[in-house]
C-alpha cells in the first residue's frame, strides 16, 4: 500500500540521461516505465511532482566512479563546445520522449545548473562522513550505517567495478567532488574548497533531488544497473545530509521507495553505445516502425523482467497495436451511427486498477483493454469512456492514432502517397466484383513495381504494405 509522505501528493525522482550521446531503446525503457507510474499515481488521484534530471557533467566513462567524463571525452571527439554536446543530445533525448508519448515531467533539472547548491551539501557533510586525497574529496562509506543494503538486498555479492585509488579507506568510497589535474583544464569545472574541478555524478542526484523534492520524498526511480552502485552511493550521501542512521526506517534513504526496471536485452550485441551502432529510437521509425509500437513491446513485460528485443517482436507488438486500433475505429463508427444502451463498465475499470495497482502489471492491465475492446455488449461509447480512462494510464494515444500512422513506412519511402494506393485499391476491388480479373491483376502489378505489396485476405484488412 502506496503511503506518501505527504497526504494526497506524490513526489517522484528519475534518473535521467547523461547527454554524451543519444539514448539506446534499452535507456528508453527506463522512462516508459517511469511514466506509467507516474501516470498510474495521477490515476490514483495524487497530485504528483515528476522530476527527471539530465546529467551534463560529472558522470564518468565507467558507472563504478572511474575513467573520464563522459561528457568531456564527447566533446574531445567531436571536437566541439561541451555546452553544443550537452544541448544537441538533449534534444535527441527530448525527442524520444515525445515519440514514445511520454508525459513532460513537473521539472527538468540540469546538473549544472545546481552546482553551488552541490558544493554546499558537500560542505556539510565533508567534516562527519569525508576525506580529501590528491585527486577529489571523497566519501567515507562507513561512516554510514547499512551502506550497499539496497544491492544487497537483490544480490549477495553487493557492490563491485569499484575504481581503485591509492589512499581510499575503504574499495567502496567514492568521490564526490573531483579536482581538475595539475596541468589540466577542463571545460566545465568550478572552484570549491577543494580546489578547481566539478562534482561527481552521485552527488548531482541527491542534490537535484532534494533541492526540488525535499527529503524524504516518496520514490526513486532508474534502470536496475543503477542498483549496485549509483543508488547506494545517493542514499549513503543522503543518509550524510539528513543526520540519519540505519536504512530500517526507510525515510533516511532520502526516497521512501526505490524502484527499478530491468534491462532490455538484445542478442547482437548492438545495445551498447560503446560499439558505435546502437539501436536507437530513431532506427525503429527510419525502418517504418511507429514509436508507440516499442511502447507497446514494453508494456507487454512488467518493468521487473527482463525483455528481449527482437525485429520479430516489435512486428508482434506493432500487430497488437493495429489490432487495437482497427477495433476502435469500428467502435467510433458504431458510437456515430448512434448505437447505445446501458451496460455497467465499473468491472472491467476495477479490474484495469487492481491490474495497475499489482506493481504496475502491465501485462496484466493490457489483458482488460482487450477484453473491453472484444465485449460487444457493451456500448460503443461507454467502451470509448472506458478504453480513455484506460489509456491514460498505458500511454498508447488509443483514441487519436489512425490506421495510416502505424503502416510500416521506412524512411526512404516517405513519398508514398497512401490515398492514392488507397483509390487505386478501390479500383482493383471494383474491378474484381465485376470479374475483370486481368485489369484487377494489372492494378496489383502496377502497385507491385511501385514496392507496394497486396496482402489478400489480410486478417487485419489492413491491404497492402511497403515492400
Amino acid at each position: 500500500m502506496f503511503e506518501p509522505v505527504h497526504a494526497g501528493e506524490a513526489r517522484v525522482y528519475t534518473c535521467g540521461p547523461t547527454v554524451y550521446n543519444y539514448p539506446h531503446i534499452g535507456n528508453m525503457r527506463a522512462y516508459v516505465f517511469a511514466d506509467v507510474l507516474g501516470r498510474t499515481l495521477s490515476w490514483k488521484g495524487y497530485k504528483l511532482t515528476h522530476v527527471i534530471n539530465i546529467t551534463d557533467v560529472g558522470h564518468l566513462t565507467d558507472d563504478a566512479d572511474a575513467g573520464e567524463d563522459k561528457m568531456e571525452k564527447m566533446a574531445a571527439q567531436q571536437a566541439q563546445s561541451i555546452w553544443d554536446i550537452a544541448e544537441h543530445y538533449k534534444q535527441a533525448y527530448w525527442a524520444d520522449v515525445k515519440a514514445l508519448n511520454i508525459r513532460q515531467p513537473a521539472q527538468w533539472t540540469v546538473a549544472t545548473d545546481y552546482v553551488p547548491q552541490m558544493i554546499e551539501f558537500a560542505k556539510g557533510i565533508a567534516e562527519r562522513h569525508c576525506y580529501e586525497l590528491e585527486s577529489g574529496l571523497y566519501f567515507d562509506v562507513s561512516t554510514v550505517a547499512d551502506y550497499g543494503r539496497l544491492a544487497r538486498a537483490n544480490t549477495e555479492e553487493g557492490e563491485g567495478r569499484i575504481e581503485a585509488v591509492e589512499g581510499k579507506r575503504n574499495a567502496a568510497d567514492f568521490a564526490i567532488w573531483r579536482k581538475t589535474p595539475p596541468g589540466e583544464t577542463r571545460q566545465m569545472e568550478w572552484d570549491s574548497p577543494w580546489g578547481k574541478g566539478a562534482p561527481g555524478w552521485h552527488l548531482e542526484c541527491s542534490v537535484m533531488s532534494g533541492e526540488v523534492l525535499g527529503f524524504p520524498f516518496d520514490i526513486h526511480t532508474g534502470g536496475i544497473d543503477h542498483r549496485e552502485i549509483h543508488h547506494p552511493n545517493e542514499i549513503a550521501q543522503n543518509q550524510a545530509h539528513c543526520c540519519t542512521n540505519g536504512l530500517d526506517d526507510p525515510r533516511n534513504s532520502g526516497a521512501r521507495i526505490w524502484m527499478h526496471n530491468n534491462f532490455l536485452v538484445e542478442r547482437s550485441g548492438k545495445m551498447s553505445k560503446s560499439s558505435g551502432e546502437f539501436l536507437r529510437l530513431q532506427l525503429l521509425i527510419d525502418r517504418g516502425y511507429h514509436p508507440l509500437a516499442y511502447r507497446l513491446m514494453c508494456l507487454q513485460a512488467h518493468y521487473r523482467s527482463e525483455l528481449e528485443f527482437s525485429w520479430e517482436g516489435l512486428g508482434a507488438a506493432l500487430t497488437r497495436l493495429k489490432r487495437m486500433v482497427i477495433q476502435i475505429e469500428k467502435l467510433k463508427e458504431r458510437a456515430a451511427a448512434g448505437q447505445g444502451g446501458k451496460f455497467d463498465v465499473q468491472k472491467y475499470l476495477s479490474a484495469f486498477d487492481e491490474a495497475i495497482s499489482a506493481d504496475l502489471n502491465t501485462p496484466e492491465a493490457l489483458a482488460v483493454l482487450e477484453l473491453v475492446l472484444g465485449v460487444k455488449a457493451i456500448p460503443p461509447a461507454d467502451a470509448l469512456s472506458v478504453i480513455e480512462k484506460i489509456d491514460s494510464v498505458l500511454g498508447l494515444d488509443l483514441l487519436s492514432v489512425i490506421r495510416d500512422d502505424l503502416r510500416i513506412q521506412p524512411k526512404d519511402r516517405m513519398h508514398i502517397d497512401a490515398k492514392f494506393i488507397d483509390d487505386r485499391l478501390g479500383h482493383r476491388r471494383q474491378l474484381r466484383s465485376l470479374g475483370q480479373y486481368e485489369e484487377a491483376d494489372e492494378v496489383r502489378d502496377e502497385l507491385n513495381r511501385d514496392g507496394i505489396l497486396i496482402m489478400d485476405g489480410d486478417p487485419l484488412g489492413w491491404e497492402w504494405k511497403l515492400g
